[in-house]
């Protein structure tokens, strides 16, 4: 049984971490948790006399440093003066030079929200009257790129190691305390530790490449990193780093003294590593909380206690659910896995999913605001994953449970050797040694007759007068004789030695084959049994899950809450935008082909209220047959040539396949606009389609 359910573990594990890298690989760079809710001038404006400030305003503080905002003549050349200050509020500016000159000017910003994350864009406004520009409002997306990527992989690391360092040793002390001295329990929670420990020293290395510029060279910036480390975020990973040398002391006495101590004396020790334990954990949970959504927004003095609570919960199930697991796998057979230890965990994982979801809830009602924001943002849809992957885990327990309690019913788990088999065992050492030490013995005694014999003779050739010479030769002869058997002794004991080793050698070695036979033996017995092999597959299921679980965690802690998703806006109105009349929503269809396979379709553009100032654009996407049409990239330009305004690029962010939107897009002015829709279906093939349509 262990030759078929060995292989199947090392063959989900790797298709688990390939699932789980494409999962990050795919995934889109940190979205920004500060929306910009706020500018002056407006987005698109044009205005008669060059203002003195920009500002801009944000859902949320924001950190800024001397590059933080930029404004750009039409030829690309900086006209901010000094660094960005704050005017009150979440309100920012920057002063700019004087005697500004007419035309189209760039405001590009790149901050870092209170809740850790980058935030990046860019926009235009016109001063007199739209101009050619040479700068382009597209901006890199905050927190991609490589450096973008190793974060977050570094991120998903962080969480791993964290929940499996706390669940496991959850597991140790609440529901198998003889489990700590199981060496792939051991190895699974140092791991964790490591784990931990290297990827937020990682995360602190990377931390000022990923909140500016993005490039590799920038990791080893010292400039930055002194500034990471005066930050909210650098400080939590500081804190991080110190918890976890108290995490190493936790983890040397958990399987150093507590292991070596008898069961009854383990009880005394148990209550102080699990108050100890509890208070490193918290501190290590607070390090996230502290630091990331829970510190900023709607009543964050509660959110940060129950974002503890929340990752505390997760841990104790999903690292418990892992050390379950590597047990019932990899336990040694004389060690099993107690059934009253898997029923202890089961109770433990119920009072863990009772917190998470209590504690979900209240999160979920705090990040999302309302239910549009449920399906209408990324947030809420990553969510709803959420939701339903906690669902199918929660399922799998229940039969978990089941195989658990049939278990129980079983007369014997694991059979145990009896005394008879242990002496049968141990009986051929015995007689293989014992019985070669007396022949040797024996032989020994023997030589020294011999010797005896030989001195008796010399003697007798002593005493005899008339012969005294011969007898005297005799007895040289003879004690000569005697030497030799003396020597003859020797060889004899020699030879009686080592035979004796070599027979003790091979009878130990027969008697360490019976013992593997034996263990193999009950190993056989152990895994034939149908209810623990049914249990240990509902774990394994359960653990496969929880990868990807924790997978969509990750990506939760780096998406746009819903709240502030719904409540970005370009910016407050100015004095000096330009006024018009509201006209009608207006379509407009495209047909496209990439030149590729499956490269045909047809977009939709929807533009409501397509009237200058601000509008939403919504674009489908459909196959021939009318089928959504899922595409890799759409990305939108508005010109109007006449005036030589643009292109105005737009970045419509995807809902559901074959279906993106934009919000807040400003029409300058009214004119005969070309509405560009640029279409990839592959990594290669792309066309770009248009068609002019009168807005405003």
């Amino acid at each position: 049984m262990t030759q078929t359910t060995a292989p199947r573990l090392r063959t989900l594990v790797p298709l688990l971490l390939a699932a789980l890298l494409a999962l990050l690989a795919g995934a889109a760079p940190a979205s920004a948790h500060a929306a910009l809710t706020g500018s002056d001038p407006q987005q698109g404006a044009v205005v008669d006399e060059a203002p003195a400030q920009v500002s801009l305003s944000f859902s949320e503080s924001v950190s800024t440093d001397a590059d933080s905002l930029r404004v750009l003549d039409p030829k690309g050349t900086r006209v901010d003066d000094g660094e960005p200050f704050g005017t009150g509020g979440t309100t920012y500016a920057v002063k700019l030079k004087p005697d500004l000159a007419d035309g189209t000017y760039t405001v590009a910003y790149q901050v870092v929200s209170a809740d850790s994350h980058p935030v990046a864009g860019a926009y235009t406004f016109s001063i007199g009257a739209p101009s050619e520009t040479s700068v382009s409002a597209s901006v890199p997306a905050a927190g991609g790129g490589f450096v973008g990527t190793l974060y977050g992989i570094g991120r998903y690391v962080s969480y791993a190691g964290f929940t499996v360092l706390v669940g496991g040793a959850a597991f140790v002390l609440a529901c198998w305390p003889r489990g700590a001295g199981v060496r792939v329990l051991q190895r699974l929670v140092v791991s964790g530790w490591l784990a931990l420990t290297g990827s937020t020293l990682v995360l602190l290395l990377l931390r000022g490449a990923y909140t500016t510029s993005g490039k590799a060279g920038d990791i080893v910036d010292l400039t930055l990193l002194g500034q990471v480390l005066q930050s909210k975020t650098g400080a939590a990973l500081v804190s991080r780093l110190l918890l976890l040398a108290a995490g190493a002391l936790f983890v040397a006495v958990l399987f150093g003294a507590y292991d070596k101590r008898a069961d009854t004396e383990k009880r005394d020790l148990t209550f102080g590593l699990a108050a100890g334990g509890t208070v490193v954990a918290a501190g290590l949970a607070a390090s996230w909380a502290m630091s990331e959504h829970a510190s900023v927004g709607l009543q964050a003095g509660i959110a940060m206690p129950v974002d503890i609570v929340h990752l505390l919960a997760v841990a104790a199930w999903l690292g418990g659910l892992v050390a379950l697991l590597a047990a019932l796998y990899r336990a040694p057979a004389d060690t099993p896995v107690p059934t009253s230890a898997v029923r202890r965990f089961s109770h433990l994982a119920f009072g863990s999913v009772v917190a998470l979801v209590a504690t979900g809830v209240y999160q979920s009602w705090r990040q999302l605001g309302s239910w549009t924001a449920l399906t209408g943002t990324a947030y809420g849809q990553l969510l709803i994953a959420k939701v339903l992957l906690v669902a199918v885990v929660v399922g799998i327990a229940f039969f978990s449970r089941r195989w658990t309690a049939r278990l129980a019913e079983t007369t014997a788990v694991v059979p145990r050797p009896r005394e008879k088999e242990k002496k049968r065992t141990a009986a051929p050492a015995v007689r293989g040694s014992g019985t070669e030490a007396p022949d040797s013995g024996t032989r020994t005694r023997e030589t020294g007759a011999e010797k005896g014999s030989g001195g008796a003779a010399g003697a007798d050739g002593g005493t005899d007068g008339t012969d005294g010479g011969e007898g005297r030769t005799g007895g040289g002869a003879d004690g000569t004789d005697g030497g030799a058997g003396r020597t003859g002794g020797g060889e004899a004991g020699t030879g009686g030695g080592e035979a004796g080793t070599a027979d003790s050698r091979r009878a130990a070695q027969l008697a360490r084959q019976r013992a593997a036979m034996d263990t193999a033996r009950r190993k056989r017995l152990r895994d034939a049994d149908p209810h623990r092999l049914g249990l240990r597959r509902s774990v394994l299921a359960e653990a496969g899950v929880a990868v990807v679980l924790l997978a969509v965690t990750t990506a939760l802690t780096q998406t746009e809450p819903g709240r502030t998703a719904q409540s970005e806006a370009p910016g407050a109105s100015s004095s000096a935008s330009s006024p018009a009349a509201p006209s009608g929503a207006l379509t407009l269809d495209m047909s496209f082909d990439t030149g590729g396979p499956d490269g045909k379709g047809v977009m939709r553009v929807d533009a409501d209220p397509a009237r200058v100032g601000e509008n939403t654009l919504h674009l489908f996407a459909e196959r021939p047959d009318g089928t959504p049409f899922d595409l890799p990239e759409v990305k939108v330009a508005l010109t109007l040539k006449t005036r030589d305004i643009g292109p105005l690029p737009v970045a419509p962010d995807r809902i559901t396949a074959g279906h993106w939107s934009a919000s807040g897009v400003q029409i300058p002015m009214a004119g005969d606009w070309e509405v560009a829709v640029t279409v990839r279906t592959s990594d290669v093939d792309q066309v770009t389609v248009s068609k002019n349509a009168q807005i405003g």
